[in-house]
């Protein structure tokens, strides 16, 4: 029996580091293009038309928040099924949460039909001569949103059956596709916004054809659609309701600081802001790499009983994931001069310490993913979603206060990081009075203070390393040094003697692989 269960864990580890692998591939991949098309894209618009496709774009996305909390319940409700190995229920399940989105989709459509169009018409401030072209951009971005909200089934689907190897080469071809768009938009003799949106548009409804017959080829319950189950509907109703409290905390927090710094300082503020918030979202981008993969297989051990599992689990992926984090992190934390005027030209002023606090908050943040994806499995999240929208907004109005009293503009980002670290136990707590297995103490010693200081060390180690001459190999060198340095103190410090030879042996397997090639 023990025998097995090793078995079963040693292979869950193994699809755990394919796919974490299969993701991280994707997304280097992906950021590399995406820093690159993003200039060029700038270059090509022009400011003017660069900020009429994101301010329009973004009428649109305000909804966002909704479609997050219907894809937190769709991939929660079908791992939980695939856990069970309850596959009548998946269909069930996969069958609602496609009409559950349909009615989003119809929902979001209305919206932006009616108030959308009235809103960007009287009262954007868009000039006149370019007010057509950007009712065309809200167009396309109505419906690549509306694309968008009915391609999540699959995209749970995906997940939950942890096939990373299909999502990870979609994502990579969405990337090449993206490069495609940017080599038409230079030859194009049309409008170039207009026609920037339109195949940015062409190319979601491409890859949302293929999800779809991918899905209906491989997965049994998405080749026939049921009668969605009215107790479902109520129930991942529910779910994503409570969903919207925690995402609506998320969505108004970061608007809200926005709208704080554009009161004291103005629009420039607002740019070094957006820039860190950029970037920061791309470094995020890695840690989720991991936590996707790992996602499923919490959700899975918990639906089918095996909580002492879960617990490890929760425990690796909270220690595992600012690890991941912390290899982008402090690079860039000990070279962001540097790296922000060889990608910007021009930074704004105060980016540097916006992006220094930015990255500190998503290292600690990290550490609350897989406690989230924890308490979603249990499917009690009311008290979670209150309490953690209550926290975050909580930094408001501190920060307010901090430049009310002639605080810098970059420290109204320090009440982010303390309530950052704060929502890390809150979550924890609420998660413990569900599953009682978990023990504060062990979490705080091998899990917080653990990854605190590996990652302070890896820091304070690297900047003691800096060569502070000002040439293009001086940078090479102070990128290289940091992330041997972080992943040295992490080898040592941060993985216990398993993760070392689980590790060790994957790395070992892939170069005999390519030798042998």
């Amino acid at each position: 029996m023990k025998k097995g269960f090793k078995v079963m864990i040693s292979e869950q580890n193994k699809r755990l580091a394919k796919n974490t692998l299969l993701l991280y591939i994707r997304q280097l991949f992906s950021i590399v293009i995406t820093l690159y098309t993003s200039r060029v894209v700038l270059q090509t618009l022009g400011v003017s038309d660069y900020g009429i496709y994101n301010v329009v774009g973004g009428v649109v996305g305000m909804v966002g928040f909704l479609n997050a909390a219907l894809t937190s319940a769709s991939q929660r409700f079908i791992s939980f099924e695939l856990g069970r190995k309850n596959y009548g229920r998946l269909s069930d399940v996969f069958s609602t949460s496609v009409v559950t989105h349909a009615c989003l989709a119809v929902f979001v459509l209305i919206l932006a039909e009616t108030i959308g169009v009235w809103f960007l018409n009287n009262h954007l401030v868009i000039p006149d001569d370019r007010l057509n072209a950007a009712n065309w951009v809200f167009q396309c971005a109505i419906f690549t949103t509306v694309i968008t909200i009915f391609n999540v089934p699959y995209n749970s689907l995906l997940v939950a059956h942890e096939r990373m190897g299909i999502y990870a080469y979609l994502a990579i071809a969405n990337s090449v596709l993206k490069l495609l768009i940017v080599y038409l938009l230079l030859i194009s003799p049309w409008d170039k916004l207009v026609t920037y949106s339109i195949l940015g548009l062409l190319v979601q409804l491409s890859l949302q054809v293929v999800y779809m017959q991918y899905c209906r080829k491989h997965f049994e319950e998405s080749r026939q659609l049921q009668k969605p189950s009215s107790e479902l509907f109520s129930k991942m109703f529910s779910f994503a309701g409570w969903s919207v409290v925690g995402n609506l905390g998320f969505s108004f927090k970061d608007q809200a600081s926005n709208i704080i710094l554009n009161l004291f300082f103005g629009t420039a503020v607002n740019a070094a802001r957006g820039v860190a918030t950029q970037v920061n979202g791309i470094v995020y981008s890695f840690s989720t790499s991991f936590t996707m993969a790992l996602n499923p297989q919490i959700t899975k051990t918990y639906s089918s009983g095996r909580t002492e599992e879960m617990v490890k689990m929760v425990y690796a992926g909270c220690r595992l994931t600012p690890f991941f984090m912390g290899v982008m992190c402090i690079p860039l934390i000990v070279n962001m001069n540097q790296i922000l005027h060889l990608w910007l030209g021009t930074v704004p002023e105060y980016t540097v310490e916006f992006m220094k606090l930015t990255m500190v908050s998503a290292m600690l943040g990290c550490l609350a993913a897989p406690i989230s994806t924890a308490l979603q499995a249990t499917g009690r999240i009311k008290l979670f979603q209150i309490a953690i929208s209550i926290t975050l907004i909580c930094e408001l109005p501190c920060a307010y206060l901090i430049l009310k009293f002639g605080g810098l503009p970059y420290m109204a980002m320090i009440p982010t990081v303390v309530v950052t670290f704060l929502g890390v136990y809150v979550r924890f707590f609420i998660l413990k009075r569900i599953v009682d297995s978990f023990n504060t103490l062990s979490f705080t010693l091998n899990v917080v203070i653990r990854d605190v200081m590996v990652l302070l060390i890896s820091y304070f180690v690297s900047t003691l390393c800096y060569c502070t001459n000002d040439t293009f190999v001086a940078l090479i060198y102070n990128v290289t040094i940091p992330i041997l340095i972080t992943g040295t103190c992490i080898w040592c410090g941060g993985l216990n003697k398993n993760e070392r030879m689980v590790l060790f042996d994957k790395v070992k397997k892939t170069c005999i692989g390519i030798i042998r090639k």
